[in-house]
């Protein structure tokens, strides 16, 4: 089981039938995706909470994603290579985000190419 692919899936569906929040899993990786996703501005806002010792996350969505996947597997991509899965990701320029993991952090691919460093892909959202 991968939670953090069920927990993006939960969101795209979410999204799409028009609902305004959504209860996913916590962990630590989606927490920082969703930070990510909160700067970004294509969530509204999220908060942890605990039931019966699970840490849950409550989703507020803010219907304007229109597609958002996992990269399986996950590429390990240079600064000189983030235009090429730019491209087979998002579908123009400047209209969405890659969402990299960098020994700095969960970041953007705008971020990772001012900083000029790599990563392993995660995400996309557009």
């Amino acid at each position: 089981m991968d939670r953090f692919a069920d927990a993006i899936n939960k969101i795209k569906t979410n999204e799409r039938i028009g609902r305004m929040e959504c209860v996913l899993y916590s962990t630590k990786l989606l927490k920082a995706v969703l930070d990510v996703m909160k700067r970004e501005a294509y969530i509204n806002d999220y908060e942890e909470y605990t039931e019966r010792r699970i840490k849950y996350i409550r989703v507020a969505l803010s219907n304007k994603i229109n597609s958002i996947g996992v990269i399986k597997p996950r590429y390990a991509i240079q600064n000189e290579h983030i235009q090429k899965y730019e491209m087979r990701y998002i579908p123009s320029k400047d209209f969405g985000i890659l969402i990299l993991t960098t020994p700095q952090g969960i970041i953007t691919n705008k971020e990772a190419r001012e900083r000029k460093i790599g990563g392993r892909l995660l995400a996309y959202v557009y």
